[in-house]
């Protein structure tokens, strides 16, 4: 069953603000990093428990607001930019709080969850992303950083492949998709 996306406004004719527009992303990030970490577990990749799954999330949510940006590269101010992608990663942020806090109990997540992202876009920077998405070594680290959250172990050996060749690029198709419609 395909995941439903957030990708068009109930009132069509209403100017939407970038802070609006990156919560709207970072609800449908949210989803989309969810469904991704079910399919793994799906696909028959083990999670330890929530806090591994959690970690996976993150891994999704990050790539997604990066992709973002480098989407928006060429179509938005450098300035517009900058405040779109700060609404949506401090949104991702409160998504991650709310459910860490649910599943984990007490903590400061939020926190945690910027400083990854932080570090993360650092990392990120080194790749390239073109016209026609991510380029082989930014879709590697996204599968890299996962494999990282999920412990090496035997049974999730292959989760790097699984993530490069068929669960990245079904949420980027997705992304790209939700973006575009929320733009117009």
């Amino acid at each position: 069953m395909a995941l439903r996306l957030k990708s068009q406004w109930h009132k069509e004719d209403s100017e939407r603000s970038l802070e609006e527009i990156g919560g709207a992303i970072a609800f449908n990030a949210w989803r989309l990093g969810m469904d991704k970490a079910v399919n793994l577990h799906s696909k028959q990749f083990a999670y330890r428990d929530d806090a591994q799954r959690l970690a996976v999330i993150t891994e999704y949510l990050i790539f997604q607001a990066l992709a973002v940006e480098r989407m928006l590269f060429e179509s938005i101010t450098d300035e517009q930019r900058r405040e779109l992608v700060t609404a949506l990663v401090l949104k991702l942020a409160d998504h991650y709080e709310e459910n860490s806090r649910t599943l984990l109990g007490e903590g400061d997540y939020r926190t945690t969850f910027i400083e990854t992202f932080n570090i993360r876009a650092s990392e990120y920077a080194e790749f390239g992303y073109t016209d026609e998405g991510p380029t082989y070594p930014f879709l590697r680290h996204l599968g890299y950083e996962i494999q990282q959250a999920m412990g090496e172990s035997q049974v999730n050996r292959w989760v790097i492949d699984q993530v490069m060749d068929s669960d990245a690029p079904e949420l980027l198709k997705q992304l790209t998709r939700a973006v575009k419609n929320l733009f117009d």
